[in-house]
């Protein structure tokens, strides 16, 4: 079984970043020293921007030639759409950094079929990890945000990818949405070596507090089914977001 979450409150979103850009930055020269390399898939959604612009200003420290990018999911759009989360990362972080362009791996979204998308990039993990048959991509490090609705990479409520356990990458309908997702699946999420949960707002309070200490299931929040096992699950939330928790790790300003 994992070991319990770690979770650390912050009285601002701006200190929650600069913890969470730490967390990379150690990551990051861990796993090069380890290992040569060092893999993350990043997420998308407005919280994780301020981290990246963050990470781009330490571009004379970080080992970005030895990191290769990855996206926990991405939206059915091309890689120029406003909506697009490479194009995000892109604006706010990969064009300011000294990354060779070889290290990016994007999901190629714009593809007009989602599932032939998830099929490609599902490819591009087994080949970039090498992967053998039943062995999955363990990433050194997963960004992840929480919606209101429980909903993590995009995995959402009630949503058919929630109980997909030997794909890698599926495209993801989102009926209330009436649009298609990529996302990785449960078990490359679960096979991380470290799980970074970014979460800011008072409007994920009531959300984050059935995640962290409820018993609601995992089909209703799937952020819950985020278990990595064997590795770190860390929670980086706001206070705003904390103010209904019974109890957290630590409290920092």
């Amino acid at each position: 079984m994992n070991s319990t979450p770690e979770i650390l409150v912050f009285s601002t979103p701006q200190d929650l970043f600069h913890a969470a850009a730490d967390e990379v930055m150690l990551a990051a020269q861990q796993a090069v020293t380890a290992r040569g390399r060092f893999t993350i898939a990043l997420s998308g959604g407005s919280t994780p921007r301020s981290l990246f612009t963050l990470l781009a200003t330490s571009a004379r420290e970080f080992p970005w030639p030895q990191t290769f990018f990855f996206w926990g999911d991405e939206r059915h759009v091309p890689p120029d759409s406003p909506e697009s989360n490479y194009g995000m990362a892109n604006e706010a972080m990969l064009s300011k950094i000294p990354v060779p362009p070889g290290n990016v791996h994007r999901i190629l979204a714009e593809n007009p079929d989602a599932s032939a998308a998830a099929a490609d990039y599902e490819q591009s993990l087994k080949t970039f990890f090498a992967l053998g048959a039943d062995t999955l991509p363990r990433f050194d490090l997963v960004l992840l945000g929480m919606g209101p609705d429980g909903h993590t990479a995009s995995l959402f409520p009630g949503t058919q990818a929630l109980r997909e356990m030997s794909r890698l990458v599926v495209a993801n309908h989102l009926a209330q949405l009436n649009t298609d997702r990529i996302t990785l699946t449960y078990p490359v999420l679960n096979a991380a070596r470290c799980v970074l949960f970014l979460v800011s707002g008072a409007d994920k309070a009531s959300t984050l507090r059935e995640v962290l200490e409820g018993a609601g299931a995992i089909e209703n929040y799937p952020a819950k089914g985020v278990q990595p096992d064997p590795g770190r699950l860390v929670w980086l939330v706001d206070q705003a977001a904390a103010n209904l928790l019974r109890r957290a790790g630590k409290s920092t300003s």
